[in-house]
């Protein structure tokens, strides 16, 4: 989109200066000599930065500075000023200016002030088209929110499983909502309204995990002083949700595999089966092909699990998703405390736009939870932010500059690539593979080749 500027100076020819360095960054400007001038324009269209000089005759830059804000709040005011001390940019600053540059100026320095004001601009309509939309955005239930194409392919998919009685394979990073997902598919099922059981693979040692699941008879062993049914009998006509499956043991891999292949259950310390009717969810943020091919997990039980497979899309992937989760986490912890705050500061939905977000949608929720406990003001401000995302830089991949000396070989560009990719996606062979369009040993072999993977890998 092409930023409109309005450039207000009675000296008609610093106007044309500064209309032609905007124009050749791609800016379409508007020139006005007095500060009734603008305010005609202003009357009649649509501007996305003001530009204007403190001292004009008649009303000052100053003045309309705060005409502007009391008429078009949001619109950012930048002012230009030949008396550049600690004074003027107060008073610029209280008249509700954005930012202030000093007069002569060089033409990079107004570039990057005016493009400063633009994004800011930008992002606050953004804003607040994200705050009239939450209301009647995309969500799938009350538990699933986006608006991003990943997450419209995600509850496209979702409509369509949960429909079935198929086992379901959720996979994405941790944090990305895997559980949630699960109670969707359910909630839309044929099973809603019968029982919803979940099971953290990873949180139980195996002879607990595997009375937690089969169940156990009075006498299994030295506490079990009553039987237990466990939870794939506690979810009969219902769903059984196993988290983190990729961290089963190998040898309840077996038991597991042979319980659903019978539809039986057999308890510790007993003799008999026990036949149930489950709904079977699984996750994992795991990559379980690469655990396959390294002997850790069972194929035959991965294929028994992986009838569809769900991809949940990592935070970082989902655009302007951060913010639209952003305000309905503000919405809910502002009402939970008691507080009145009521969304972002534009500098900070800034910040959590540029931020990486490895932990994804549990990273964002616990950091606004804080933001808003600690806010003093309506709005969350930077300040209100953890610091690794007030200093948050984001990394990019350089491969070399101009001078021959600096420059790669094609095997070292490759090679940083590589690493590139397998760091983006967390580790994830199959996803590094599928996004550099080569098969899984092959990506292996360069890996190897290149010291970036052991023999264990």
């Amino acid at each position: 989109m092409t930023n409109r500027i309005l450039v207000v100076d009675d000296e008609r020819s610093l106007c044309e200066l500064v209309d032609t360095a905007l124009k050749l960054r791609g800016y379409t400007t508007t020139l006005a000599t007095s500060a009734a001038d603008a305010l005609h324009e202003l009357s009649s269209s649509e501007f996305d930065v003001v530009l204007t000089d403190v001292r004009m005759p008649g009303t000052t830059g100053l003045e309309l500075c705060e005409r502007i804000v009391a008429l078009r709040p949001g619109l950012p005011v930048v002012v230009m000023t030949a008396f550049g001390n600690l004074d003027t940019a107060v008073a610029a600053i209280r008249a509700g200016a954005f930012d202030f540059i000093t007069k002569p100026f060089e033409v990079d320095l107004l570039n990057i002030v005016i493009d400063r004001a633009a994004r800011h601009r930008q992002l606050s309509q953004q804003l607040q088209r994200l705050e009239r939309q939450l209301e009647n955005t995309s969500r799938f239930g009350d538990r699933l929110l986006g608006a991003s194409s990943a997450m419209q392919h995600v509850f496209d998919r979702l409509a369509k499983v949960a429909a079935t009685d198929a086992s379901i394979l959720i996979t994405g990073e941790s944090g990305t909502g895997k559980e949630l997902a699960a109670r969707v598919i359910h909630d839309h099922s044929l099973r809603t309204g019968r029982p919803f059981v979940a099971v953290n693979c990873a949180a139980l040692p195996e002879p607990l995990l595997e009375s937690e699941l089969f169940g156990h008879a009075r006498g299994a062993y030295t506490d079990a002083k009553d039987a237990r049914k466990g939870l794939f009998l506690e979810a009969d006509e219902g769903t059984l949700f196993l988290d983190e499956i990729g961290e089963m043991p190998p040898t309840m891999q077996v038991k597991l595999l042979r319980t659903l292949e019978e539809s039986k259950v057999r308890p510790v310390g007993s003799d008999k089966e026990v036949s149930f009717n489950v709904r079977l969810i699984t996750a994992t943020n795991r990559d379980l092909e690469s655990a396959i091919e390294q002997q850790r997990f069972r194929d035959d039980l991965f294929y028994r699990i992986n009838v569809i497979q769900l991809e949940l899309p990592p935070l970082r992937s989902r655009g302007t998703d951060v913010l639209l989760l952003a305000h309905d986490f503000v919405d809910r912890f502002a009402q939970r405390n008691h507080k009145p705050v009521t969304g972002l500061s534009e500098p900070a939905a800034e910040k959590l736009l540029a931020y990486s977000w490895p932990g994804n949608v549990r990273e964002l929720r616990n950091v606004i939870e804080r933001a808003v406990a600690l806010t003093s003001f309506d709005k969350i401000t930077v300040e209100d932010l953890p610091e690794k995302i007030q200093d948050f830089r984001g990394s990019q991949l350089f491969v070399g500059g101009t001078d021959p000396a600096e420059l790669l070989t094609m095997e070292e560009v490759e090679k940083r690539y590589l690493l590139h990719v397998v760091h983006a996606v967390n580790n994830n062979r199959t996803l590094a593979a599928r996004i550099l369009g080569f098969d899984r040993k092959t990506l292996y072999r360069k890996l190897k080749a290149y010291g970036l993977a052991d023999d264990e890998d």
